[in-house]
C-alpha cells in the first residue's frame, strides 16, 4: 500500500486560491459569505466522485478540502462547481489555482494551521478560521471520517506550534499587523503595546464579529482612547463594545446607518463584515473631512473580502487605506526561526499518515473475517447434517475448537498487515504472504526455489504446515473469536 492520506481508494484533494497565487480581485470574485457556505458545500458533493468536503473561506485564501475517488475527475468537478457558483470561468481560475492530493494535501493543511502558509507567517487567527469551516461542512452534513480525521489533526498541530515555539512570540495576526502598519501612517512606529501610543486616540470598528473583536481588544493593548462600534445588528456592536468596556475601554455601539456620523472623529477605521457590497463609499469619507485636523491622517482598514471600503477612498487628502491588496504587498516579512514549526508538523503529518494506512486496511480485515465465519458456519452445518446423532455438548466442543483454530489463523495476517499498512511498505504478493502469515525467514525460497520444482504444491503444504504448528502452540490460547483483530 501506499503512503497517500487516503481512505480505502478515495484521497484528499485541495484546490485552493490565496494570495500567493491570485491577484485580489480574483480572490473577491471566488470568496464565499458564510452564509453561503453550505450551499457550495452541498454542490461539491453533489455528484459520485466527490463524497466529502470543507471550504476554508479568509480573507486572502479560498481553499476547497474534498475526499475524491478519483483524482482527474474529482479535480473537474471541483473546478466547475466553483466556476459556477462565483461566475468565475474555469480558464480564468485554473492559471491562478494550486493543487495538492493525498499527502501533500494532508500536510497543506498541517501548514496552514500552524500559520506557515499565512500572509503573516505564525499568525493565530486561521486555527479560528479552520475550526469555523470545519464547523459549517460539519453541521451541513459534508465531512466524514477522512477531513475530520485531517481537520482535528491540522487543529491540534497548530495548536501544539503556537505553545511550543516562538513562532508567533510578536502575537501577530492579520489585525494586529495591519494596526501596526496603521500605526506608521500615523507616526507611532516605535510604539509598542506597553508604551499605549494610541492614547488620545480615537478608532472606528465596522462588524462585530471575529476579527473586529480581535481589533477592538488590540486597539484596547495599544491604549486606545476611546472605539466606536457600527453594525448592522445594533445588539451585536452593543456586545462587543461592552466586552471593551469592560476591559477598560471607553466604548459606544451605533447602527450602521450611523457609522458615516462617527468617520470624522476617528483617527483609525477598521473594517471586517461579512457584507458583499461596499460598506464604507469615497463619499463618506470625503464627507467626514471637514472640520479634522489638518495634516492629521485618517487611517482606513479594511480587512474584509470582498472589499468594505471603496478603494477610491484612499486618494482623498490626509487619507491612507490598507486593504488585503496592500497588506499583502507588506507581509514578506520574516519572523521566528520556523525549522521548530516545521519539524512538529513533519511529526505530525507522519503519525496521521501512519494512522490513514492502518485505518484503510480495518475494511479488508473485517471482510477477510467476515468470509471465515460465512465458511465455518457452512461447514458446521454441513457437520451437522452429517452427524445428526452426535451429542449436543461434544457438537458444541467441535463448534469451539473450529472457532479457536479460524481466530488464530487470521490473527497473524490481521497483525500483520495492520503493522506493514502503518509502516507504508510495498511488497511483491509472495513477499506478502508471507509478512501477513509471519513464516520462517527463508522458507518461501525454499518452497519456490527451482530446485524444488519436483515438489509442486511445496508453497501450499508448508503453509498449512505453518499453520499447523502455529494451531498446536497456540492451543492454550482463550481468546473469543474476534478478540485478537
Amino acid at each position: 500500500m501506499s503512503g497517500n492520506a487516503r481512505t480505502g481508494s478515495a484521497s484528499v484533494l485541495l484546490v485552493g486560491l490565496s494570495f500567493r497565487s491570485a491577484p485580489v480581485p480574483l480572490l473577491e470574485r471566488v470568496s464565499v459569505v458564510d452564509s453561503e457556505l453550505p450551499k457550495l458545500q452541498l454542490a461539491l458533493v453533489d455528484g459520485e466522485v466527490i463524497s466529502e468536503s470543507l471550504v476554508l473561506s479568509t480573507c486572502n485564501r479560498m481553499e476547497f478540502y474534498t475526499v475524491a475517488n478519483a483524482f482527474h475527475s474529482g479535480l473537474d468537478h471541483v473546478v466547475e462547481t466553483v466556476a459556477q457558483f462565483s461566475g468565475v470561468p474555469a480558464e480564468d481560475l485554473e492559471p491562478h489555482l494550486y493543487v495538492h492530493y493525498a499527502d501533500a494535501a494532508a500536510e497543506h493543511m498541517l501548514n496552514v494551521a500552524s500559520g506557515l502558509d499565512s500572509m503573516v507567517v505564525g499568525e493565530q487567527q486561521i486555527i479560528g478560521q479552520l475550526r469555523s469551516a470545519y464547523q459549517s461542512a460539519s453541521d451541513t452534513g459534508t465531512v466524514g471520517r477522512t477531513l475530520h480525521d485531517l481537520t482535528q489533526r491540522a487543529l491540534r498541530t497548530g495548536k501544539r506550534v503556537h505553545s511550543e515555539t516562538t513562532i508567533d512570540a510578536a502575537g501577530a495576526s492579520m489585525v494586529s499587523f495591519a494596526v501596526d502598519r496603521g500605526l506608521r501612517i500615523l507616526g507611532l512606529s516605535d510604539a509598542t503595546p506597553t508604551s499605549a501610543p494610541l492614547a488620545g486616540r480615537s478608532a472606528l470598528i465596522i462588524g462585530a464579529g471575529a476579527m473586529a473583536s480581535l481589533a477592538s481588544t488590540y486597539l484596547g493593548k495599544l491604549g486606545i482612547d476611546h472605539v466606536t462600534v457600527a453594525n448592522r445588528t445594533l445588539s451585536r456592536a452593543e456586545t462587543l463594545a461592552d466586552h471593551a468596556a469592560q476591559a477598560g475601554v471607553s466604548a459606544t455601539a451605533v447602527a450602521l446607518g450611523d457609522m458615516p456620523a462617527a468617520l470624522g472623529g476617528a483617527d483609525l477605521v477598521v473594517s471586517a463584515t461579512g457584507a458583499v457590497e461596499t460598506v464604507v463609499t469615497r463619499e463618506h469619507v470625503a464627507a467626514a473631512l471637514p472640520g479634522r485636523v489638518p495634516g492629521r491622517p485618517l487611517v482606513l482598514i479594511d480587512l474584509s473580502m470582498p472589499r468594505d471600503i471603496a478603494s477610491g477612498a484612499g486618494d482623498l487628502q490626509d487619507v491612507a487605506l490598507l486593504n488585503i491588496e496592500q497588506l499583502t504587498t507588506m507581509a514578506g516579512e520574516a519572523l521566528e526561526d520556523e525549522a521548530p514549526a516545521r519539524s512538529i508538523v513533519a511529526h505530525e503529518l507522519a503519525e496521521f499518515l501512519e494512522q490513514q494506512r492502518v485505518q484503510a486496511v480495518v475494511p479488508t480485515v473485517k471482510a477477510l473475517r467476515h468470509r471465515a465465519a460465512d465458511l465455518m458456519a457452512e461447514e458446521l452445518l454441513q457437520l451437522e447434517r452429517q452427524t445428526e446423532g452426535m451429542d449436543p455438548a461434544h457438537r458444541a466442543l467441535v463448534e469451539r475448537s473450529m472457532r479457536r483454530v479460524v481466530d488464530k489463523l487470521l490473527h497473524t495476517p490481521t497483525v500483520q498487515a495492520k503493522k506493514l499498512s502503518a509502516a507504508g511498505q510495498a511488497v511483491t504478493y509472495p513477499d506478502a504472504l508471507a509478512a501477513l502469515f509471519n513464516l520462517p525467514t527463508g522458507i518461501v525460497d525454499s518452497v519456490t526455489n527451482p530446485q524444488s520444482a519436483d515438489l509442486p504444491s511445496g508453497g501450499v503444504a508448508a503453509l498449512r504446515s505453518v499453520a499447523s504448528s502455529r494451531t498446536k502452540t497456540t492451543a492454550t490460547d482463550h481468546r473469543r473469536p474476534g478478540e485478537s483483530a
